[in-house]
């Protein structure tokens, strides 16, 4: 014990001091001269904290949005054995717009080129019409998470349905799993959910343009194929939902490879108000109903040894402008591999598929790990919109880009490192096919941006996901863009 503190007493402040100094010029040494970006050791990277930070905090400027979110208005309009046959009850008059006087505030831009530039005066040509002519077109709005369960699709329907006519929320699929205020869905546990970009798939590829379908019986005829089976569907307006979307009378179900007996019963309450024998020949068909009014809860029941591929639906008025949200969790929008497109161009033929945006990039910057692979998405993504154009040549295609995200960076969120060469290469992309971009991710602010819509309550503390209100003010954004070429198109 008496060695110990004799060693003890000889240690000097000058020491301790010359030791802590030592420290210092060793990390900084080693901070001068370790790479930035660190030492990649295969499973894992090395990194070491920079000069920079060794001396003082780093500081990421905090980007001030106020001007952007003050400037977008978001308040909207509120308009609130013999089998039984159904007639054909509606008028024909729901769908008539409000027509709004639209005033221009200052807005972002769409990318155009000369191809695309063509294929929406096309579109701006029968939007200008559709209402007087009583006619019906529709906008396909497909994306990854950023739009699930209606987010942004659902305040651009309404603005555009109040601007140019449409009721309903348009397609919806068979067996909903996402969460949604814009329509209520129930379904039977019977009914398995098959999609082209996770989780079951049908070897058909049978899915179309929901890319989605629901079965109550596998796909593959087995020993429980001689039973039959009843299953169910239930649809119902959500009482959250946006004026135009709760208003619908017009009812249609998509179903394909139906191989042997199936009927649907409709209910309206307790009342059966409507029996179809659904065709057998496989092919794909819609059965459709129409309502004097809008008819509330429905229920679909369905009796059969073996499932078709129930598509969908599509709750519409008369006439107008039907905005569809396609949500596709975890998919990158590389998914023209997987499904049938001969299926796809009917089905988007039939219905009038006149402009197709494509809202995809969330789910793949975070996996992106260097400038390579940007490229490669880029690519992928450009072959999308190429087979698209050959599947739909004179619809008006185009691209919202992924918004601002963050990831955390030496202890700070920060925009993630590739995101903003990811838009340069998307944009090229886009511009090489004769499709439009609108640039989300400069809208909202640009590099670093995030971190300030997720303090004002815009987006969720994934800093990657609006909230229900940043997505109507991203909505709006883009409805402002998309506003500026219309008024172009026509001289203002």
């Amino acid at each position: 014990m008496s060695i110990f503190v004799s060693r003890m007493q000889k240690i000097r402040k000058y020491h301790i001091l010359a030791f802590t100094g030592m420290i210092f010029l060793t990390l900084g040494i080693a901070s001068w001269l370790f790479p930035n970006e660190g030492l990649n050791l295969g499973l894992f990277r090395l990194k070491f904290i920079d000069k920079e930070q060794l001396l003082w905090e780093k500081e990421i400027v905090k980007k001030d949005i106020s001007a952007i979110v003050e400037s977008v208005d978001t308040s909207l309009l509120n308009i609130d054995d013999e089998l039984t046959q159904m007639a054909d009850s509606s008028d024909g008059s729901m769908g008539a717009p409000v027509k709004v006087n639209y005033s221009m505030n200052s807005a972002s831009s769409v990318r155009t080129n000369k191809s695309f530039d063509a294929q929406i005066q096309m579109f701006f040509q029968k939007l200008n019409a559709v209402a007087e002519e009583k006619k019906k077109i529709r906008i396909l709005h497909y994306g990854d998470s950023q739009i699930e369960g209606d987010r942004m699709t659902s305040f651009i329907r309404q603005r555009i349905q109040e601007q140019f006519g449409g009721y309903g929320p348009g397609l919806i699929p068979a067996n909903n799993v996402y969460p949604t205020f814009t329509f209520v869905q129930g379904f039977s546990e019977n009914f398995t959910r098959y999609t082209c970009f996770g989780g079951d798939k049908l070897a058909s590829r049978k899915y179309g343009l929901l890319n989605s379908v629901a079965r109550f019986s596998p796909e593959k005829m087995d020993s429980t194929s001689s039973l039959e089976k009843e299953a169910w569907i239930e649809l119902a307006p959500g009482k959250s939902a946006y004026a135009r979307a709760k208003v619908y009378n017009n009812v249609k179900m998509f179903y394909n490879s139906c191989t042997v007996p199936c009927t649907v019963s409709v209910y309206q309450g307790e009342t059966v108000i409507h029996e179809e024998a659904l065709n057998t020949d496989g092919k794909y068909h819609a059965m459709k109903l129409s309502f004097s009014e809008p008819p509330g809860k429905l229920r679909f029941v369905f009796k059969g040894t073996h499932s078709p591929n129930i598509m969908g639906f599509s709750l519409e008025g008369d006439f107008g402008v039907q905005v569809d949200n396609i949500g596709m969790r975890g998919s990158s929008g590389t998914f023209f591999g997987s499904i049938d497109q001969g299926l796809f161009a009917t089905q988007m033929s039939e219905l009038n598929a006149d402009m197709i945006i494509m809202q995809f990039g969330g789910n793949s910057i975070p996996a992106i790990k260097d400038s390579a692979q940007v490229v490669n998405f880029a690519r992928y993504i450009r072959g999308q919109l190429l087979t698209l154009k050959k599947l739909r040549p004179n619809a008006a295609i185009m691209m919202i880009g992924p918004s601002d995200m963050s990831t955390l960076i030496d202890g700070q969120y920060q925009t993630y490192p590739l995101l903003p060469y990811t838009v340069e290469q998307l944009k090229k992309a886009t511009e090489g096919v004769g499709v439009g971009y609108w640039d989300l991710y400069d809208a909202m602010g640009g590099l670093n941006s995030m971190p300030a819509w997720v303090e004002k309550g815009l987006a969720g503390s994934d800093y990657i996901h609006f909230t229900n209100k940043g997505a109507s003010i991203a909505a709006q954004l883009f409805y402002d863009a998309f506003m500026k070429e219309y008024l172009k198109y026509n001289g203002n």
